[in-house]
């Protein structure tokens, strides 16, 4: 047997033993769902989230997490790579309709690539958005956005970039924003099995104050746009139950990225008027009881008590549903920040995550560990007890001593945010000490929505050219200390400009 065959049986025979004492793992990816949204970290909540409440009763729920950016696209890049988008090309852009090519590079590690490696079946259910390629009848990329790239797109041809080229064994989904982004047709692996044959009827949607978002663009017929969510759950129902079925001594790896809370909150029939927090919280009601249904769908295959399950949201709350649930509700779904998505004030990018793990994560623990969606990747090496090279997952932090309760100081030295900017708009955080570099929100623009306006707070040093907060003496971020604590100032600057140049912020390994 030739040595490179010899060494790929190894390989093999080691994941494959490692992968016997694994535990599954389901990743749940609300869309932005704010830290207020969930019940059991805002008592004032008007939409009861039982399901997430007992997730969190059931394992920990981490009081300072964060997405690595205030938008879907970098967030989920981040997410799967354990890298912040800002350090690659195009790592600001939100993909839309047919948009690509994909933000992961040939080569780049993923955190499903990791887990196949190490001997996981791999699953990914819902939306992608880290961008893809479709070809039109030449064979020729679909570059672009809008209805008229959609038309040029040839459905017979397999789509590249997408999650069965990084590392996933299966998808169903959708390319983007479900109900949003022009192209209202389902993904199976890398293809589309079903095309889009005629533009979308939007007088047969609802209409209120969050359907607004829904774009002109082309449907497939069994596109059923208040039954995206279900149709999701459905297919990672039938994973979960084939897997067990087919091979019960393997792991498996579900990434379920739901559709809700993005607006428009299209929620289905059965859960309209279930809350009285309108179409908004009718929706969030729905993606809580999809949660339930995918923790059901666990204890009756029997893999409940081996399964860690982690559930988080890609950034902040929408500004429509900020104003209106505030206004008509009084629900305030980033309560207690400032901001809101695209924001790099908090309520843009602290979002909720809850870890359940039984027998490894004591059942209604907190943690108020600073940590990052970028930190899921690392977090799962350690737990399935592979290395992460310097070269992958460069701002990835191992929570696990968080999780099993025995970090005693913080595991993260800083963290980085990047708003709707990019590059242009990057946040860093040591300790209570928070410096945006850049005036304003880094993303919305307050003055200009009549909507926002009330939200507008004074700057107490208007010709700053940053801002620093102390979180412990301000939360709500209504201070900005920039004159007053010059050597902070310098201090986190220049911590931002070393892990810019150094294109890391996790340590590398000792030689």
């Amino acid at each position: 047997m030739k040595v490179a065959a010899i060494i790929l049986l190894v390989f093999h025979l080691v994941g494959f033993a490692r992968a016997k004492d694994s535990p599954n793992i389901v990743l749940i990816l609300a869309d932005d769902l704010g830290f207020g949204d969930v019940s059991c970290y805002n008592p004032e909540a008007k939409v009861a989230t039982p399901h997430l409440d007992k997730l969190a009763q059931q394992g920990m729920r981490f009081t300072d997490a964060h997405s690595p950016a205030t938008v879907c696209t970098p967030t989920r890049y981040s997410l799967m790579t354990g890298q912040m988008a800002f350090r690659v090309p195009n790592g600001g852009r939100v993909f839309e309709g047919v948009g690509g090519p994909s933000l992961i590079a040939p080569g780049r590690l993923t955190l499903p690539a990791m887990l196949r490696t190490n001997g996981y079946s791999t699953a990914c259910v819902g939306k992608w958005h880290v961008g893809l390629t479709f070809f039109d009848k030449d064979g020729q990329p679909v570059r672009g956005k809008g209805v008229e790239a959609v038309r040029r797109v040839d459905f017979s041809r397999r789509i590249e970039g997408g999650p069965v080229g990084h590392g996933f064994d299966r998808f169903f989904g959708t390319a983007c924003c479900p109900t949003t982004d022009w192209l209202y047709a389902f993904i199976e692996n890398d293809r589309v099995p079903v095309p889009p044959v005629k533009l979308i009827d939007k007088s047969k949607l609802p209409k209120h104050a969050y359907a607004d978002d829904c774009r002109e663009g082309l449907i497939a017929p069994n596109f059923l746009m208040e039954e995206v969510d279900l149709f999701f759950l459905k297919k990672s129902r039938e994973f979960l139950e084939q897997h067990v079925r087919d091979s019960p001594d393997k792991p498996f790896f579900l990434f379920h990225s739901a559709q809700s809370v993005h607006l428009p909150s299209f929620a289905a029939p059965q859960f309209k008027g279930a809350t009285r927090a309108g179409p908004h919280g009718d929706f969030i009601h729905q993606l809580d009881w999809v949660v339930g249904e995918l923790m059901t769908t666990l204890e009756k295959i029997g893999v409940a008590e081996n399964t860690l399950v982690i559930f988080t949201s890609d950034n902040g709350p929408e500004v429509a549903s900020i104003v209106h649930m505030r206004a008509d509700h009084s629900h305030d779904g980033a309560r207690p920040w400032r901001g809101i998505k695209r924001d790099n004030w908090e309520g843009g990018h602290r979002v909720p995550f809850l870890v359940r793990w039984p027998e490894k994560v004591k059942p209604g623990a907190t943690s108020a560990q600073l940590t990052s969606l970028t930190d899921v990747m690392a977090t799962v090496a350690a737990i399935i007890g592979t290395e992460v090279t310097d070269n992958a997952a460069e701002d990835s932090f191992n929570m696990l001593p968080a999780l099993r309760g025995e970090a005693t100081a913080p595991i993260r030295p800083y963290l980085l945010t990047q708003a709707f900017g990019g590059a242009r708009s990057l946040s860093i955080r040591r300790g209570p000490w928070k410096y945006l570099d850049h005036p304003g929100s880094g993303g919305n623009r307050y003055e200009n929505n009549p909507g926002l306006k009330p939200f507008v707070l004074p700057d107490s040093v208007p010709d700053a050219p940053a801002q620093l907060y102390n979180l412990d003496s301000d939360p709500g971020e209504t201070k900005n200390l920039y004159a007053e604590c010059p050597d902070i100032v310098q201090e986190l600057k220049a911590m931002l400009a070393l892990s810019k140049s150094s294109g890391r912020s996790r340590p590398t390994s000792p030689q």
